[in-house]
């Protein structure tokens, strides 16, 4: 596409998008009178209007029914879970029976190394990308702690090449196989939270299962973000949160997708709780845990009803918008929002984008490395009406989300941008 830096390019995007209409559905921070130019939907997503219904609906069913409302209307609370299955697996492209929303991001990735991480003597090294959010990081390491290993030889990180930002999938492989006959478990970010890089998740799923370890991602910057088929990559599991492009709020539900050659074997190891035993006996209480088929039966606790309303809600646009859709738009927004900051270094540099320029290595986030002033960049863009996000020592990370992110939008805050450098 060729791209143009003027008003009425911008104005031509968007009266030709046909998304356009999803904007109106979300509530935007107000700024002197005035929406914000929201691109932070990378770590907190805008609240979509139909939230306070699907709320509110709840609480009804709860005034009206009481502890009959597990049991009873449309949305019982259930089987409340199953309500998400179908909209969850299309964002992540796994049957439906592969997924389940439950707990939060941490809680389901520790989950899920107690089936996926079954260290040996021989088979003990986790391979994950350096960098990688502290979160994982910290997951990662107390679990080989827990199996009796020391971080230092059990974790191998592969870093970006002297000079370079990001990875090449080429040390990815590389790394994998050299430590292929000790790895048990590859465990990857589907996209870089600093970079904003979207890694090859199939050739990284494809050598770790060659070399016979278990492959799984966390998927909190892909997931809404980037198209992912995870059922055909042949993926073992996955998790993500739901309140960055998912917009399910904050602290929403994580989801969670178990393939489904594991999910439908019961004598896997996993931590067991009452709500993923067979729903057929639940009731019964008795003992011997019997799993739900599929990823319902790592599910430990009941659902918790008003955060997965929410979600629901916002999951519901996401399945009306489809997610082909929102990325055939979010690779021209980005690359407008490439575009104008390219132009503004036609003078000199002085804003590096670090993210990969190629559109299949990246989402809709962009992180620019800035110079010396780039917190008072920062703190201008914020005065301003700008919301994104500043990580140390000097990215700014830009996210235009293409569910209600505009080319207009992208437009003014190059102009903001244009006004700090002069």
């Amino acid at each position: 596409m060729q791209f143009e830096a003027t008003a009425a390019f911008a104005r031509k995007m968007d009266e030709q998008d046909p998304l356009k209409h999803f904007r109106s559905r979300y509530y935007f921070p107000q700024h002197e009178g005035r929406n914000t130019l929201y691109f932070c939907g990378n770590s907190l997503g805008l609240q979509p209007k139909p939230v306070q219904n699907y709320i509110e609906q709840e609480l009804e069913h709860w005034r009206t029914h009481g502890v009959e409302g597990h049991f009873r209307g449309e949305h019982p609370w259930m089987h409340y879970h199953k309500f998400l299955q179908q909209q969850t697996a299309h964002i992540v492209g796994a049957q439906e029976h592969e997924v389940v929303v439950m707990n939060t991001l941490t809680v389901n990735l520790h989950l899920l190394m107690v089936t996926f991480y079954r260290p040996t003597r021989e088979r003990f090294k986790i391979i994950m990308e350096a960098g990688a959010f502290p979160s994982d990081q910290y997951a990662v390491e107390s679990q080989v702690k827990w199996h009796g290993f020391t971080p230092e030889n059990a974790i191998v990180e592969v870093s970006p090449r002297p000079g370079e930002e990001t990875l090449r999938t080429e040390d990815i492989i590389a790394t994998i196989e050299q430590h292929g006959s000790e790895t048990a478990l590859v465990l990857f970010g589907g996209v870089n939270y600093y970079t904003g890089q979207f890694f090859d998740l199939q050739s990284i799923t494809d050598v770790g299962h060659r070399v016979g370890a278990y492959v799984g991602f966390d998927l909190a910057h892909a997931a809404g973000n980037v198209l992912l088929k995870l059922h055909d990559w042949g993926v073992d599991f996955a998790t993500w949160c739901s309140y960055k492009y998912l917009n399910a709020g904050p602290g929403g539900p994580s989801g969670v997708f178990i393939h489904e050659k594991h999910g439908n074997n019961p004598t896997l190891p996993r931590f067991a709780g009452w709500w993923g035993h067979d729903e057929a006996q639940r009731f019964q209480m008795r003992k011997g845990f019997v799993p739900m088929p599929g990823a319902a039966g790592w599910q430990l606790s009941n659902a918790q009803i008003f955060s997965f309303a929410a979600h629901r809600a916002s999951l519901d646009l996401f399945v009306e918008a489809t997610m082909p859709a929102l990325r055939k738009k979010s690779e021209q927004l980005t690359g407008f929002l490439e575009f104008m900051i390219e132009n503004l270094n036609q003078n000199g540099q002085r804003f590096k984008i670090i993210t990969p320029k190629n559109p299949a290595e990246r989402g809709c986030q962009l992180s620019v490395l800035t110079d010396a002033n780039g917190k008072q960049l920062f703190d201008y863009l914020a005065a301003n009406g700008v919301i994104c996000d500043w990580r140390e020592p000097n990215v700014i990370r830009l996210a235009p989300a293409p569910m209600y992110n505009s080319f207009q939008d992208v437009r003014e805050l190059s102009q903001l941008l244009q006004t700090f450098r002069d």
